[in-house]
């Protein structure tokens, strides 16, 4: 393994994305099979850890997790480099199933101001190939496209992403090909126990509520698995604990804004919605929630602008009961992505966390008591007031009185097994990372970062 540190003289920041498709591959396995071209034979030396950085989850052209891959390498050959990308990201992607790759690479020991606006709108808003070339051209910023070449966009966000703030780290393990499309094996009890160890270091590895592991995908891909959390030095650990029977490839630690919630950082105005956009809008809700087939909530809000807009909470998030709770005049703040209402020819906000911060009063209407007996009164028919069927006594009107809620403030998460890539669980508020990440590139790498059995 190669120490920090380097004699090269140029910095890269390579980007690619969707190199995957629903049949197969995995974009991150292709970063770790390119990376160790680079550290053993390409004698590249990396100055941060190699990024996957999960995009806007709502386009709905993306492959499974929408990540793009950044790696920040110093080296003295960048020539031979670059040829040898162009050539294994065309050979390597699942380009005759779909894959539409994209590779970025950009020269220079900062990356400039709109490269990094760039990347921040990739998170939560809908961005054209015309802006990222465009972007390439302003900036030098060397490009090949394959197939469609949908992937440029997220290649050249992945340069521009993860400079500073809150991220996380993934050590995710590999199978040897012939192992692939085979059925996963692991002892689910370890997988409970590091949950359960590492907490709150870790996250997302196990759902006790449905006795169900999330560190394992179910697909013909060649990851085994992938451990989360909050250094690079825990995920190690963990990783090592739970590590099959089955002989792996290897694995590879990524610094990842998984976990960070970071698509819905972006508060929304319903006056400028948008299908497809990520973010969080405060509203007051408008109409009181109704439960559909299947389980599904439906309700309608507005915001400042006095929009009103359909919400909908669908059942696998387990939102729906605490939402089917709320009524007319509630205040919350709801993360959304917006899709195409099926229904209607407008859009909807489909619901990813819902943050309850004011509740309104729940009033009714109940028969008067009589005040000498301490009887419910009955009606003596319309307009003609109530009586007490005990002493006669007589009212004019009915109480108005209020209900109690069974409803607190608070916010509100869908189960884990729901979660998507980018969803910050509930223990990591107050655990967000803020300082610089690499201000200069001159962060130093765990030693066992990168490995191959």
């Amino acid at each position: 393994m190669l120490e920090y540190g380097s004699t090269g003289s140029r910095v890269l920041h390579i980007g690619f994305d969707d190199t995957d498709s629903y049949s197969g591959r995995c974009t991150t396995n292709l970063a770790f099979k390119i990376t160790s071209r680079l550290t053993r034979e390409l004698h590249s030396v990396f100055i941060d850890y190699p990024l996957l950085v999960r995009l806007n989850p709502n386009i709905p052209w993306k492959t499974r997790g929408n990540g793009g891959i950044c790696l920040r390498i110093k080296t003295n050959q960048p020539g031979q480099i670059i040829e040898y990308l162009t050539k294994i990201i065309k050979s390597e992607s699942d380009i005759a199933n779909g894959a539409n790759p994209g590779l970025a690479i950009f020269e220079g020991d900062t990356i400039p101001l709109s490269l990094r606006q760039f990347s921040k709108r990739a998170m939560y808003d809908v961005l054209k190939m015309e802006e990222a070339e465009k972007l390439a051209s302003q900036l030098s910023i060397k490009i090949f496209k394959y197939g469609e070449g949908l992937g440029l966009i997220g290649a050249i966000a992945s340069i521009g992403s993860l400079l500073e703030g809150d991220h996380t780290y993934e050590a995710i393990a590999y199978r040897k090909e012939e192992f692939q499309g085979t059925p996963r094996k692991i002892d689910k009890s370890r997988v409970s126990k590091i949950n359960t160890d590492t907490h709150p270091f870790t996250y997302n590895n196990y759902d006790s509520i449905h006795d169900r592991v999330l560190i394992t995908p179910h697909g013909p891909d060649p990851v085994f698995c992938g451990i989360r959390g909050e250094d690079p030095f825990t995920v190690i650990r963990a990783l090592h604990y739970v590590l099959p029977i089955e002989k792996l490839e290897g694995y590879m630690v990524f610094r990842t804004n998984q976990g960070t919630n970071m698509h819905l950082q972006n508060e929304l105005s319903l006056k400028r919605i948008r299908i497809h956009k990520a973010g969080y809008v405060r509203c007051k809700v408008t109409k009181k929630p109704r439960i559909i087939r299947g389980g599904h909530v439906l309700f309608e809000v507005s915001d400042f602008s006095n929009i009103k807009y359909p919400v909908a909470v669908y059942e696998p998030t387990g939102l729906g009961n605490i939402s089917s709770k709320l009524i007319e005049g509630d205040d919350i703040d709801i993360g959304i992505g917006v899709s195409k209402n099926n229904s209607h020819s407008s859009s909807i906000l489909n619901v990813e966390y819902l943050s309850i911060l004011k509740i309104t009063d729940e009033t009714l209407t109940i028969n008067p008591l009589c005040t000498k007996c301490g009887k419910r009164m009955k009606s003596e028919g319309k307009n003609k007031g109530f009586q007490c069927k005990k002493c006669g006594d007589k009212k004019s009107s009915k109480l108005l009185v209020t209900k109690h809620r069974d409803i607190q403030l608070g916010t509100y998460q869908p189960f884990l097994k729901a979660h998507r890539h980018l969803t910050k669980p509930l223990h990591r508020f107050g655990m967000e990372k803020t300082y610089p990440c690499i201000a200069k590139f001159i962060k130093p790498l765990h030693a066992e970062w990168f490995k191959l059995f």
